[in-house]
């Protein structure tokens, strides 16, 4: 039992290998059955069928034979001689006159049983189209119905014939048909699903070789089976052809992005540095020119920032992102980088850690960059008077930092994407404190690239925390 539960989920009832050898079965189930039927039939055409017109025929015969016996001899003797004349071994024959009592009838029904005998002579009406039924243990065909003579009625004739024999033959090839036939549909439905495993085995070779393909292998993956058929053949040439325009796509974007990146972000802090210049000698600007230019180095300030993101993200996917990775104690940058953010934040944001020191290899700047990047995230969707957290300690060998807030948490459905590029929870909300989408991709970039991983935890109405995991040099006592 366990066996076939392990089984069944491996099985898809949408699959190809499914749909083909189920339809496969029904084909061979309509044959073997159409044919399993018309050998029946056959079968019982000769078998039974001939009987029938054999009993037909006796009972037609039988009035004009009695009065063609009448004209030569007295009547009792006609009507047993007529009877006598077309019995045999296996057919019996009687006559009931009109007050349904038995006026003659064939020597051999003696041979009969009793009990067989008396059910056949006193049933039921018998219809003059000869059927099978079974008495006792036997079968007979049995045909019965009115006697004419001289278009008079003067009886009734029964016509019986013994066709035990030839039922049985019928009903024992019938049924071997019937388990021959559900045997070949099952043993030709094992080796079709087995022949249509093998023959999709390419495909699923292919689809396998696609699954692992990464960004950073589009410029090398080529897709090659052997022995394959040529459609397989041709569907992954086809593959390794759109494999090489996606590369070249990718490849034209990401230093499309790298190229604007760097040429825009040399101007724009040409632009910024300007208009610092200029306000700080506002002696000589008025109200409304301070404003102007206060927002116009805030947006060339933030548009720097995406600049220097999509730079950084366009270094990774093309894997010139350098990390200097160097001993340092997490400790003393949490507390520094809290520090810097209650300074421009004005915001009550608190330490939890223990005394022991926590030690990790990791680029200093870059680790700074990320915590920066989520506690600015957790004061921009919290309550101003709600307080973020920064926890740090190490368990077994990693050294963990969580991030939690109180603010509006983020649905279940978007967990999962919000380290996507661009992606957006609330597109309102999310223009209006001046994101751009990369923060969290950037998190995640560097994070990884520092041999550590980032997750999410969420509740709406609750907050959120963020979890930052990095390999410990040393271990908490």
């Amino acid at each position: 039992m366990n066996q076939i539960k392990q089984l069944l989920p491996k099985i898809d009832p949408f699959s190809l290998r499914v749909r083909l050898t189920l339809g496969v079965a029904a084909v061979s189930a309509f044959g073997l059955g159409s044919l399993s039927i018309y050998t029946s039939w056959k079968m019982q055409q000769l078998l039974i069928n001939s009987h029938k017109n054999n009993i037909r025929q006796i009972a037609t015969r039988l009035p004009q034979d009695i009065e063609l016996y009448n004209e030569l001899m007295p009547s009792s003797n006609g009507v047993q001689k007529v009877i006598d004349s077309l019995t045999n071994e296996n057919i019996f024959l009687w006559i009931k006159g009109l007050d349904n009592k038995i006026a003659a009838n064939s020597s051999n029904l003696n041979k009969l049983s009793p009990t067989t005998a008396s059910e056949l002579i006193y049933s039921t009406e018998m219809s003059m189209k000869p059927q099978v039924q079974k008495v006792g243990e036997r079968y007979f065909v049995l045909c019965g119905g009115a006697l004419p003579l001289k278009g008079k009625v003067v009886g009734k004739l029964f016509v019986v014939q013994d066709v035990t024999r030839e039922q049985t033959m019928f009903l024992v090839i019938v049924q071997s048909l019937g388990i021959g036939s559900i045997l070949t549909i099952i043993l030709i439905s094992l080796a079709i699903a087995i022949y249509i495993k093998r023959s999709l085995q390419p495909l699923r070779q292919l689809s396998q070789m696609t699954e692992v393909i990464s960004i950073a292998d589009l410029g090398q993956a080529q897709l090659y089976l052997e022995n394959a058929p040529s459609e397989v053949r041709e569907l992954a040439q086809t593959f390794n052809m759109m494999l090489s325009r996606l590369s070249q796509s990718w490849e034209q974007e990401r230093q499309f992005v790298s190229n604007v990146s760097h040429e825009l972000r040399t101007p724009l802090t040409i632009v910024h540095g300007y208009l610092q210049s200029v306000l700080r000698r506002q002696n000589n600007l008025t109200e409304i020119q301070r404003e102007a230019l206060t927002t116009a180095a805030a947006e060339a300030e933030r548009t720097i920032r995406l600049l220097q993101d999509l730079l950084d993200l366009a270094r990774a996917d093309s894997g010139y992102l350098h990390f200097r990775l160097e001993p340092c104690v997490i400790n003393d940058l949490v507390t520094e980088i809290v520090a810097m953010a209650k300074s421009y934040s004005d915001r009550s944001i608190t330490i939890d850690s223990g005394s022991q020191p926590i030690e990790v290899k990791a680029d200093y700047n870059r680790l700074k960059q990320v915590l920066l990047n989520l506690i600015d995230n957790a004061v921009k969707y919290s309550e101003p008077h709600t307080c973020v957290t920064v926890k740090l300690y190490q368990q077994a060998d990693a050294a963990i930092i969580q991030v939690s807030d109180q603010g509006y948490g983020i649905p279940l459905q978007h967990q999962a994407r919000i380290f996507e590029r661009f992606y957006r929870v609330d597109e309102a909300r999310t223009s209006s404190t001046g994101g751009c989408g990369l923060g969290l991709s950037i998190v995640k970039t560097l994070v990884e690239g520092m041999a550590g991983n980032v997750t999410v935890r969420s509740r709406l109405g609750e907050g959120s925390t963020f979890t930052i995991t990095l390999p410990a040099l040393t271990t908490t006592k």
